[in-house]
């Protein structure tokens, strides 16, 4: 049996507002539809998907459509598609029905999701072809069994997801982090949580952080994948490996080998403007950096930036405004997107009078904190309160967020 093991596909994701925003859009799909090139040209069994098919659970209709059409293919040439429910893919009212439900009643995808017994324990009946829905489907002499995204408690339940499996050559589809691996601080598991699952399972396929990794057992023995985003998706993952992983299932042994996909360049930078004493002196300063630190030159595709300019300067910050840098941005690079953080701070007679000069971040933190710690309720939460105050901020400022990601954002970061 073949099969490829993908995850963490945020079609739908795109930067609002942005003149990119169509070509970012269509990254996420041509990246899927390449996938799908890959599973057809290689006649595998099965193409596995680890959770987050979309950025969030309320989806345009536009990309409900374009997700049909790109799976299309697969459907076509009989090649089933088995995924599970990340967190970007929950819906916070259960009394509809989500579009990965719909995607399964339809036959584009066959979503596993187990049901619980009224104790608490998983039971994994098999995949019901008219409902669309089941616990686990057998392709090819493996069980395939799928588990979505549970949240922080996820390895206190390893031990019933273990009790509710009596077959063998099992495979798990589990949207969940490792600590220690995971590039993510919410949704994740200790490692010593997830041994137990090797004994199950010869192959755990992990989704939820995008930046690939295994997981070993404490003799050394690998049993659990997790391939990353074959995009990048956020800012922070210029430097991950993107693809995912082709496996062979061969007498009782799955055989995984890395693909490279080709995703869109992405920069982040940080520039140096300390000592500008006027902004023209640091646009100078400005251009010469990005020209050796931003090389798009061998890269395929407009890139995405995102620079973090920082020293302290003699003019006001904000003279540098993000339509200038921009502008000069366009006539260097000709990047796809830019997102600018303005970490400059101004330098004052307060200086050589021993004052201290804080930057726009400082004041920022400040302010939260005086604001937080006005409640005695927040006492004791400062810090936690203030980082998802700034969280919320800065995906609201990047104008590519809706309600269901910030509602998701305070179900995690706020809990």
């Amino acid at each position: 049996m073949k099969f490829i093991h993908t995850s963490d596909i945020h079609l739908g994701k795109s930067y609002r507002n942005s003149p990119g925003e169509s070509d970012r859009y269509d990254d996420f799909f041509v990246c899927l539809a390449g996938i799908c090139d890959d599973a057809i040209r290689n006649q595998v069994d099965a193409v596995l998907i680890a959770g987050d098919l979309f950025h969030v659970g309320q989806i345009l209709p536009k990309t409900f459509a374009r997700t049909i059409s790109t799976l299309q293919p697969l459907k076509d040439t009989g090649i089933p598609c088995i995924a599970i429910e990340g967190n970007h893919d929950w819906i916070h009212r259960r009394d509809n029905v989500s579009w990965m439900e719909a995607l399964s009643q339809m036959g584009y995808i066959k979503l596993l999701r187990p049901a619980r017994t009224d104790d608490g324990d998983y039971r994994f009946d098999p995949f019901d072809e008219n409902s669309g829905m089941g616990g686990y489907i057998e392709i090819g002499g493996v069980n395939i069994y799928g588990l979505g995204y549970i949240g922080a408690q996820a390895g206190h339940h390893v031990e019933r997801i273990c009790a509710g499996v009596n077959t063998s050559n099992n495979l798990l589809l589990f949207h969940v982090g490792i600590w220690k691996f995971s590039p993510v601080e919410i949704g994740n598991m200790a490692l010593e949580q997830a041994h137990p699952l090797a004994q199950k399972f010869g192959y755990v396929a992990l989704g939820h952080g995008h930046k690939p990794y295994v997981i070993k057992t404490p003799e050394g023995d690998v049993y659990a994948y997790n391939p990353g985003s074959p995009e990048r998706v956020n800012f922070g993952e210029e430097k991950y490996d993107k693809g995912y992983y082709f496996v062979t299932f061969d007498t009782d042994e799955f055989i995984p080998e890395f693909w490279n996909t080709s995703p869109r360049p992405m920069f982040v930078e940080t520039i140096d403007l300390n000592g500008a004493e006027n902004a023209g002196q640091a646009i100078e300063m400005f251009r010469e950096q990005v020209i050796a630190k931003v090389d798009s030159s061998g890269v395929k595709g407009k890139p995405l930036l995102e620079l973090k300019l920082v020293g302290r300067v003699g003019f006001h910050p904000f003279e540098l405004g993000r339509e200038l840098l921009k502008a000069k941005l366009d006539e260097l690079v000709d990047p796809l997107h830019v997102e600018i953080k303005n970490h400059l701070s101004l330098v004052s007679s307060a200086e050589d009078t021993g004052g201290a000069k804080k930057s726009l971040e400082e004041i920022e933190q400040e302010v939260l904190y005086e604001l937080i710690t006005s409640g005695s309720e927040y006492q004791g939460r400062e810090e936690e309160l203030i980082r998802l105050s700034i969280a919320l901020k800065n995906v609201v400022q990047k104008g590519d967020v809706d309600g269901d990601e910030l509602l998701s954002l305070l179900d995690t970061e706020g809990n």
